[in-house]
């Protein structure tokens, strides 16, 4: 499996003043990019994680990094608990942000899971779905108001970045099982019969591909929204996989997988250098990359508008301010 160079992060992009959410940032490419938005000078950075024991974790590990130490000594780190499987405590993570931080600058959405066996999270959707794709777009929203404010402030574009992947492009599902006419979008994702234990995970990652062009519509010249895929990269992903599978996978990422340290930088490139042009993109190798089939088409259109009507339907069940959403994200 061969795959591109990530160039190093151009030396005169400089973070100092900035304040970085990273979902899933106690681990892997969250921990990896949390440490090189600290290295660039970021003055603020929090780790949401569902364990604040493995959060304190990871903040130990950063605080006790020498390059951080050398190059930021003064940042602050912090820990927020966030339950990505539940709305609820997507909504208490977020009420926290909107208390005690002021500026928003980059909101990356890093977190995420596979999960091969059908489970329902709290929500009662799809676990995999609710994961990676729901509680994120409530996050979104919820503090929305705040990127803007923080672009209106400083006068440049805040940022929203999510971790993407090309497996959206060639192995989802929906080509070859569509969604029928009598289905919902949501239902059908939620339904049992229609979950693919190997093909899961890129039908969320298409979905969160979709929910990007709608973000990216929301505040085009305040908020860059854009989706990245970090490669084929030597991190836990497969954690949740079958002891054997979980075994093969460690070796063909030690041999074929770019380091964390390069993943990562592809996550620093989406949220802090690449420009308006990216926005609503998703991106390999740093490049905007515009295959994605399915969505291109007109049945992919519709798919968008759906997912995005039914995703705001049900996050403003949990908090109905956010019907402010509904006029503004659709095509």
């Amino acid at each position: 499996m061969g795959q591109s160079r990530i160039p190093p992060t151009p030396s005169d992009i400089k973070l100092d003043g900035k304040t970085i959410i990273i979902t899933g940032g106690n681990s892997g490419l969250g921990l990896e990019a949390a440490r090189q938005y600290l290295v660039l000078g970021a003055s603020r950075v929090i780790l949401a994680c569902r364990s604040i024991t493995r959060g304190q974790e990871a903040l130990s590990a950063l605080r006790a990094d020498p390059v951080v130490n050398n190059a930021n000594p003064g940042a602050i780190i912090e820990v927020f608990e966030l339950d990505l499987a539940d709305y609820q405590s997507g909504l208490r993570f977020t009420d926290k942000v909107k208390k005690e931080v002021k500026e928003l600058d980059i909101l990356l959405n890093n977190g995420g899971q596979v999960v091969i066996k059908y489970e329902k999270a709290p929500t009662g959707h799809e676990r995999n779905f609710q994961v990676n794709c729901l509680t994120h777009i409530l996050i979104c929203l919820e503090l929305f108001p705040l990127l803007r404010a923080t672009a209106a402030s400083q006068g440049s574009p805040t940022r929203i970045t999510y971790t993407g992947s090309a497996a959206q492009i060639s192995q989802n599902t929906l080509s070859k099982k569509p969604i029928t006419s009598t289905e919902t979008v949501l239902g059908h994702f939620d339904e049992e019969a229609n979950f693919s234990s190997w093909f899961r995970y890129a039908d969320t990652k298409l979905a969160v591909n979709a929910h990007v062009r709608r973000l990216a519509m929301l505040a085009p010249s305040e908020v860059i929204v854009n989706n990245i895929c970090p490669g084929f990269v030597r991190t836990g992903l497969d954690k949740n996989l079958p002891i054997h599978l979980k075994f093969l996978m460690s070796l063909v990422r030690k041999s074929a997988g770019r380091t964390p340290e390069e993943g990562a930088r592809t996550l620093i490139y989406a949220s802090a250098v690449a420009g308006p042009k990216t926005n609503g993109k998703f991106m390999q190798n740093n490049k905007i990359d515009a295959r994605a089939e399915f969505l291109n088409g007109p049945d992919g259109e519709k798919f968008i508008d759906e997912l995005w009507k039914e995703t705001l339907e049900d996050v403003i069940k949990v908090d109905p301010t956010l019907s402010w959403a509904l006029a503004i994200g659709s095509s």
